[in-house]
């Protein structure tokens, strides 16, 4: 990727943060000025004027850009015909490559539906108007994933000790389980990032988990549902990693709508949420999980919230901007190793 289109693209991904909103009068606590919330739940309200409910034609979807988009567009598809049933509109998959693209896209009105990431779900409410209902699950409970450190099974690193003076692999600044959540826990166990380690961005789990396998990185924090998928996948072997720390349990991606949509749209959006079930080929994709079971971000959040607090991220126009900046360097980052790989070969 050019120096030019990658520039290009940080700026369309940041467009629609480059316009002052005109504040509202009306309760909002930590949200951006567009948005209200009269009634305290953390999440946008749904316009008071009738005129700037959203009613399309087309509905766009998407899921978080952990891995391979095609992946999802495909485990989705049985569920965006649903969705189309029950809505009575044509629904279609948006693919995303980074964080903040996504969280833009919902903000300028081209996203109406996602599953946003456990980290960057925070700037998708405060910034995008984003509205959680639901996370993949079981009947009795939504599905979790542990924050885990991973290791070579051949490496001489036993403890989080021995991680002192290593190269580490975090994923993406806004990655809950893959930056923040390490930031804000591993200190409480005597080992500081960029302080005890040396911090590198991989980008996406699931380089994190390659990068240890071929030795490029020491360790990786990584979140247990990704590595759980690659090993059930084939893609790496469970016998060739150690697992030296297990976090508590934190809830997997948030699904969503945009909070100016029709209330009427929304009751049905909100219908298939309820009243999907995931078929077995998908059951199989998403580690078991059967159904979208009902969230609230204002308490299901919370423990995600505290450790942005604890890390100092701040779900904010500036905040995305930097977390845009540093995806479209690690893109170009990566995109330079390949290209070297792909000459030395």
């Amino acid at each position: 990727m050019t120096k030019n289109l990658l520039t290009g693209l940080l700026a369309s991904a940041l467009l629609g943060f480059g316009v002052a909103a005109q504040a509202q009068d009306c309760p909002r606590g930590v949200l951006d000025d567009m948005y209200c919330d009269s009634n305290g739940d953390m999440v946008a309200d749904t316009p008071a004027d009738p005129k700037q409910w959203k009613d399309p034609g087309t509905l766009v979807f998407t899921y978080t850009p952990v891995e391979d988009p095609a992946v999802y567009r495909d485990a989705f598809a049985d569920f965006q015909n649903y969705l189309a049933e029950k809505t009575g509109k044509k629904v279609i998959y948006y693919s995303v490559h980074s964080n903040s693209a996504q969280v833009e896209a919902m903000r300028s009105g081209r996203l109406h539906i996602a599953g946003f990431s456990t980290g960057p779900t925070g700037y998708a409410v405060n910034l995008a108007g984003y509205v959680p209902i639901a996370v993949k699950g079981t009947e009795e409970a939504f599905q979790g994933y542990n924050l885990i450190m991973l290791v070579r099974a051949d490496s001489d690193i036993q403890t989080m000790e021995d991680v002192k003076g290593k190269t580490v692999a975090h994923t993406a600044v806004s990655s809950n389980s893959g930056n923040l959540a390490p930031r804000a826990l591993f200190p409480l166990i005597g080992l500081t990032p960029d302080e005890d380690y040396k911090v590198v961005y991989s980008g996406k789990h699931d380089q994190s988990v390659m990068g240890v396998l071929s030795g490029d990185y020491d360790a990786a924090p990584v979140a247990s549902d990704v590595y759980d998928r690659m090993v059930e996948a084939g893609r790496v072997k469970g016998e060739d990693f150690r697992t030296i720390y297990t976090s508590a349990r934190f809830p997997t991606s948030a699904f969503g709508y945009a909070h100016d949509l029709h209330p009427d749209l929304v009751a049905n959006i909100k219908d298939a949420f309820d009243s999907y079930r995931f078929p077995a080929e998908m059951q199989e994709t998403f580690g078991g999980a059967d159904r979208f079971y009902p969230i609230t971000y204002k308490e299901d959040w919370q423990i995600i919230r505290d450790i942005a607090h604890a890390t100092g991220t701040a779900y904010t126009k500036n905040g995305l901007q930097q977390l845009a900046e540093k995806e479209a360097a690690d893109a170009a980052k990566q995109r330079a190793e390949a290209l070297a790989q792909q000459a030395q070969q």
